[in-house]
C-alpha cells in the first residue's frame, strides 16, 4: 500500500466516503501525521523488542564517494584526506544508542562495512588486525569511509524518519528509490492499523469536528467575507 492510498483511505474513513472538492482536511496534512506516527511507533517497537523488520527498511541505492579534506575550516586545509558520500543521508529514526542505519557496504549489498563512532577513528591506525579494513562513520548527515582506497560507490540501507526523503536517491538505472504514488510505504500492516487508529482518534477527529464547505460555494463565501465599499 502506498502513502497516497493510506492517506486517501483515512480521508474516506473520516468523511464516511463523502469527500468533496472543498474538503478542509488536506492529504498533505494526513501524510505528515502518518509519517509522524510511523517514526514514533517504530522507535517504541525497537525499544520494546530490539527488532528491526525488513518492511520498515529503505535502500538508498548507489552513493558515490568523493575525496575531501577532513578539516572543518575552509581556510585551513589539512593533509588528512578522507572519502565521503556525496549525498546527505536522510535523518534516521532515533534508536536507543545507535544510528538506525542497518547496512553500509559495497553495491552488491553483501560486503558489509562496520559503522563505528567518529571519535574512535583516530585510534584505528593502531589496530593491529583491522587497521587496513574499511570503517564507516557519521559526521552530521554525511557518511565517511575510513581507508576507502579502491572504493568508488557504497550502498546504504536504514530506517528513516521521512520515507519521502529517500525520493532524491536513485538506483543504478536512474529510477527513484521512493515515490508516494508508486512505492509501497515502508511499514508492516499491523503497525499501519495502529497508526490509523491513532490518527482517527486524534488529529483527524479534531479536524472532522469542524464543518467543511459542502455546498461548493467557495467564491460566494469569499465575496461575502469581503468588506462592502
Amino acid at each position: 500500500m502506498t502513502l497516497n492510498e493510506i492517506a486517501y483511505n483515512l480521508l474516506n474513513l473520516v468523511r464516511g466516503g463523502r469527500s468533496n472538492h472543498d474538503e478542509h482536511i488536506s492529504l498533505d496534512q494526513i501524510k505528515f501525521n502518518v509519517k509522524h506516527y510511523r517514526a514514533m511507533f517504530i522507535r517504541r517497537d525497537y525499544a520494546r523488542n530490539g527488532f528491526v523488520s525488513r518492511h520498515i527498511e529503505q535502500d538508498l541505492g548507489c552513493i558515490k564517494l568523493q575525496r575531501v579534506d577532513a578539516t572543518k575550516c575552509c581556510s585551513l586545509p589539512s593533509e588528512c584526506i578522507v572519502s565521503r558520500g556525496e549525498d546527505l543521508i536522510p535523518t534516521t529514526v532515533r534508536f536507543n544508542n545507535q544510528e538506525a542505519i542497518t547496512y553500509v557496504g559495497d553495491v552488491t549489498g553483501t560486503g558489509t562495512i562496520p559503522v563505528v563512532d567518529s571519535n574512535t577513528i583516530q585510534f584505528l591506525a593502531f589496530d593491529k588486525y583491522t587497521n587496513k579494513k574499511y570503517k564507516a562513520y557519521m559526521i552530521e548527515n554525511y557518511l565517511y569511509i575510513y581507508n576507502a582506497e579502491g572504493l568508488e560507490y557504497i550502498n546504504i540501507r536504514g530506517i528513516f524518519e521521512d520515507p519521502e526523503a529517500v525520493s532524491k536517491f536513485g538506483d543504478c538505472g536512474g529510477a527513484k528509490c521512493y515515490d508516494d504514488s508508486a512505492t509501497v510505504f515502508p511499514i508492516p500492516m499491523d503497525m499501519l492499523n495502529a497508526i490509523n487508529k491513532g490518527i482517527l482518534s486524534g488529529e483527524l477527529s479534531l479536524l472532522a469536528s469542524t464543518k467543511s464547505d459542502t455546498t461548493n460555494d467557495r467564491m460566494q463565501d469569499v465575496q461575502q467575507a469581503q468588506p462592502k465599499k
